[in-house]
Parts: C-alpha cells; structure tokens; sequence
C-alpha cells in the first residue's frame, strides 16, 4: 500500500468509474475513450488547462503506439501527469536543516487546516529529534490559540503565546527571540486566516518578516501556504491570488481524503513554480506526508483499489 492511498480512494473510485463505462468492449482507444478519460479528470478538479495538456499528449501516443487495454492507458496517464507535475525525480527536501532556526510562516485562508498541519508538522520533526518551537500568531481567534496549545503538547513541541488582540508581529518576534535562545532547529509561526484582497492583513504578513528578520536576518526560510484539496478549483483561485499577494516558497495541500478532487495537486503543481511539499491524507497526526511525486501518481490512479472492489 502506497503512503498517499488512504487519500485518494475517492478519486480513484469516482476516475476507473468513469473510465471503465466508456472502455469496455473496446479493441482500442477512440475519441469516446479519450473523452472519458477527459471528463474524468475535470470531475477531479485537475483543471481545463492541465486536463487538455494531458489529453493532446495522450493522442499523440496513443495515435502513435496504438495501446488499447486499460493498464496501458492507466499507464501512459500516469507518466503524463508526472511530467507535468516536474522532470526532477528526486525526493523533496522538506526542510533546510543546515539554517538554524529553520523559520517557517504558515499562510492561507481560515479553514484550511493552517493550525492542524503546523501542529503534525511538529509531530513529523519531533519524532526525527529536532527540538521545535511553534508561535500562536493567529491571535484574532481565540481558538486558534487554544488549539495550536494542544497540538504542541501532543507533538512535545513548545510554544510561544500571548493573549487574544495581541499583536500577532509581536508574538512572531518573541517566538523566533525564544527559539534562538533555546537553540531550536525550527521554528512554526502560525498566522490569522486572511484573503488575498484584505490589504491590511497582507501588510501584516510583511510586518512579521520584518520583525523575523531583526533576530533571523534570512528568515523566514519557507512561506508555506496551505490549501484545502476538497475545495478542487477554488484551492487553485487561492494559490493563484496568494502568490500574487505575498512570497509564497511553497503549498500544502490538506484534507484530500474527504473528497474525490485529487486531481487539483495536478493542476497546482502544473501551475506554479513553487512545489508542493506536504499533502494531507486524513485527521491523524501521522497523516500529512512530504510530497513524493512517484508515490503520487501511483496512488492517484490506483487500479488495485479498483479492481479488488
């Protein structure tokens, strides 16, 4: 079992679907199978533009190998989509150690699981040995706060607070000021939920660089911005209006077991220049996962799941 098939069960489904009703029969792969195969992959939100790109390559291999069964199809989609998605094979480096604090903004809008993915991500350096430190600059929801404590109890990570209203710039220094004393390895700064177009949440974003940068001159190291997968397109419009906005460096993409738009890491990937680092496959600690392009597409289209059904 691949690390990312617990996320994409309903992808799957929802893709051999599809699929299976417009092949069947078939000696080889014709427009109706080439439609098929289109329809299935904007019903998993990969997007027009990324779907079309797979789709014209598509015909020119198939027009050119002939492949007409199912697993050749699967096949030839998988190495299509891997292209798209980058050349470089090589496994993601998560984090830089050798930068000591290793800061780490968190971004994005409420709800898309900012406060849960810093807390695994504590949890995943925790059980490598590195000492974290986690900041609770999201100081305009009093939950937040309080769930970001629990996180951090649960990860054996420490944590920098201040009461609800504080300034968020104002805790974002005291944490790093905190974790340069304590000689921590990394350093987790979480931040309110914001839109692209509140302009004065975006100048907030550059008010806590700034005052990073006065105790970690080349902080932060990562501007990590986290989208929701069961969103489909609308995790595409934020990932799009945010790197507009602010230095986004790279995605997190969550809760993508909940639904069957998987296929919106495609088309993310496709579109930016920043990587995905981290998807998340489910609400356990243990569930978000360092990106792996391989084990990716592998899992996307998963006959196995399909078939043993």
């Amino acid at each position: 079992m691949g690390i990312f098939d617990k996320g994409f069960k309903k992808t799957n489904l929802n893709f051999f679907q599809r699929l299976g009703r417009a092949i069947v029969g078939k000696s080889r792969v014709d427009d109706n199978v080439l439609d098929a195969v289109e329809e299935a992959l904007l019903s998993s939100d990969m997007g027009v533009d990324t779907t079309l790109k797979v789709i014209e390559n598509l015909e020119d291999r198939v027009e050119k190998d002939k492949y007409v069964d199912m697993e050749e199809l699967v096949a030839i989609i998988r190495e299509e989509i891997a292209r798209l998605i980058g050349e470089d094979d090589a496994p993601v480096q998560p984090f830089d150690f050798s930068k000591k604090p290793y800061v780490m903004l968190i971004v994005g809008v409420n709800g898309v699981g900012k406060t849960t993915t810093i807390g695994k991500l504590a949890a995943m350096l925790t059980r490598q040995g590195k000492k974290v430190v986690v900041g609770a600059a999201d100081t305009f929801r009093a939950a937040a706060v309080e769930q970001l404590t629990v996180w951090a109890q649960r990860s054996g990570a420490d944590i920098v607070k201040q009461p609800m209203g504080a300034d968020p710039a104002a805790v974002a220094y005291d944490t790093v000021k905190s974790a340069v004393a304590k000689g921590a390895d990394v350093v987790l700064i979480d931040t309110a939920g914001r839109l692209h177009n509140r302009v004065d949440l975006m100048n907030e974003l550059t008010k806590i660089r700034n005052v990073i940068r006065r105790v970690v001159p080349d902080g932060p190291h990562e501007v990590l911005l986290v989208l929701d997968g069961s969103t489909g397109q609308n995790a595409f419009v934020q990932a799009q209006e945010f790197s507009k906005a602010t230095d986004v460096t790279a995605m997190a993409v969550t809760k993508l077991d909940g639904s069957a738009k998987g296929g919106v890491v495609v088309g993310i990937a496709d579109s930016f220049k920043f990587p995905i680092k981290f998807l998340g496959i489910g609400e356990g600690i243990e569930d978000l996962k360092v990106f792996d392009k391989k084990a990716f597409v592998e899992s996307l289209f998963r006959m196995e799941d399909i078939e043993n059904k």
